[in-house]
């Protein structure tokens, strides 16, 4: 109902009416010409979001894939939202430290002055498997560190034990090489444990595994567990992540 016919002639007088205004834009009186800014700039709000939602749509992969490859005998299986769906608004520029992307990923920094941009970017490269990845422009960096945080959900924590190998995939691209570290922290009652994991330099496909056994997990107090992606000497640089996803599956026995 909503594009009948009536709807399409309404468009097209719509649409006849603004292309009228922008023909005449330059010689409208400053007064009429800020109340149409006023009345474009909804209209522009409008239209954006219904291009950004199309866009993610329509396109391949799939919104909201949580396809990926699993090690064998996996039990527990994650990609996080910023890599799932469509978040709005896509992006922010001038970046302050504790900003959140969406509800699970979190950007840390202690740069006085953010020149840091972050946009989320629908994929479509024929071999990707996430639906979006998140592209990072870094301009001057006058801090020491840059990391994202990504909060493991509270399914990764039932059954969590020693036991256990998590592995993190991530599909990475940067404009430079750059050093970059996945760092697992598990809380337990008053104490954390922190493996530290140093992604390979120069390869896009990456899977690192962080072995609790070497860890002096409490599993009985297992209360949550977070990552951080760290990223050495940013400046001047792009990085792309293509997807990053996390699984689960318990180690051999002896």
């Amino acid at each position: 109902m909503a594009f009948g016919p009536f709807d399409k002639l309404l468009h097209r007088l719509v649409m006849r009416r603004w292309q009228s205004i922008a023909a005449t834009a330059d010689s409208l009186p400053l007064e009429a010409l800020r109340r149409v800014q006023t009345r474009a700039a909804q209209l522009r709000q409008v239209t954006d979001r219904v291009l950004h939602v199309s866009n993610g749509r329509l396109a391949l992969p799939l919104i909201g894939s949580n396809s990926f490859p699993k090690p064998l005998h996996s039990d527990w299986s994650w990609r996080p939202e910023l890599w799932r769906g469509p978040l709005f608004p896509p992006g922010q520029a001038s970046v302050e430290s504790k900003t959140k992307i969406g509800k699970e990923v979190t950007v840390f920094h202690d740069c006085r002055i953010s020149e840091l941009t972050v946009r989320q970017m629908r994929n479509g490269h024929e071999d990707d498997l996430a639906p979006f990845g998140l592209r990072m422009d870094v301009f001057k960096f006058d801090g020491s560190f840059l990391s994202l945080v990504i909060d493991l959900p509270e399914s990764a924590m039932r059954g969590l034990g020693r036991k256990h190998l998590l592995r993190m995939n991530a599909t990475v691209e940067t404009e430079k090489k750059l050093e970059i570290f996945a760092r697992l922290n598990v809380q337990h009652g008053p104490n954390t444990e922190q493996m530290v994991r140093e992604l390979p330099l120069g390869d896009r496909e990456i899977s690192v595994d962080f072995d609790l056994a070497y860890t002096k997990l409490n599993e009985k107090r297992v209360e949550r567990a977070w990552i951080d992606l760290i990223f050495e000497g940013p400046e001047m640089n792009q990085v792309m992540l293509r997807d990053v996803n996390f699984s689960r599956r318990p180690r051999a026995e002896v």
